[in-house]
């Protein structure tokens, strides 16, 4: 009996081993950059910010036209002007516009808005434009003299000296491209839209040949003679 038992062990039939297949682990998510944000413009690829400190131009890197006159403001006040709904506000802007090669203007442009009265000055400026007798080491000739308004101005080539004026009139001469001259003001305006005004009309009188200066005898020298001869 056991021997039977023993062949009826061995004879039963052993179950195939099933091979255990590990299930398919999906791929990590990838985080997706927003829209419009600087990895997306890339392919979702992040990319380093160039180490310049400074964010890529979006003009392409095309450089920047200089303009052909330089401005500067001279004097901008704030006008007030009263009716019958109230107070209105307005502004008053006198700028200076040359391109340092001789030529030059000044111009005053009112308006609500500060930028707006500047444009306006800016275009009064340039509508406005002298083309200065200047030599060729852009100084001047002979000395001028010039009273416009109440504003009195004399300018008098000063070879190697550089420019030595004050207020408006240096505005106008730095603006002018002129070099080695001497100004000075005449008379106790403050206006300086006057002043720059006057320089202008100062440097008109300008030519190319050298001639002695006439100064004109003014109200305030003459005074001062005459109470000196008192």
């Amino acid at each position: 009996m056991e021997n039977n038992t023993q062949t009826n062990q061995t004879a039963a039939p052993v179950a195939p081993v099933v091979p255990v297949v590990a299930a398919p682990t999906a791929a990590p998510m990838t985080p997706q950059a927003p829209a419009g944000s600087f990895a997306s413009r890339n392919n979702g690829a992040p990319q380093r910010r160039p180490m310049s400190g400074r964010r890529p131009s979006r003009d392409g890197g095309r450089e920047r036209v200089k303009p052909e006159f330089d401005t500067k403001i001279i004097n901008i006040r704030r006008v007030t002007r009263v009716a019958s709904g109230g107070r209105r506000f307005s502004f008053s802007v006198a700028v200076v516009s040359g391109d340092k090669k001789g030529r030059v203007g000044v111009g005053l442009g009112k308006a609500g808005d500060t930028s707006l009265a500047i444009d306006k000055a800016t275009r009064d400026a340039k509508k406005h434009m002298v083309k200065l007798n200047l030599l060729p080491n852009m100084s001047i000739a002979h000395a001028v003299d010039a009273k416009y308004a109440s504003c009195v101005v004399s300018i008098i080539p000063a070879k190697g000296r550089g420019v030595v004026a004050g207020s408006a009139v240096r505005n106008v001469i730095e603006l002018a491209g002129m070099k080695d001259v001497c100004a000075k003001l005449l008379s106790s305006s403050k206006n300086k839209l006057n002043i720059a005004r006057g320089t202008i009309v100062a440097l008109q009188k300008l030519s190319k040949t050298s001639k002695p200066a006439r100064f004109a005898i003014r109200p305030m020298a003459a005074s001062k003679s005459a109470a000196s001869a008192k």
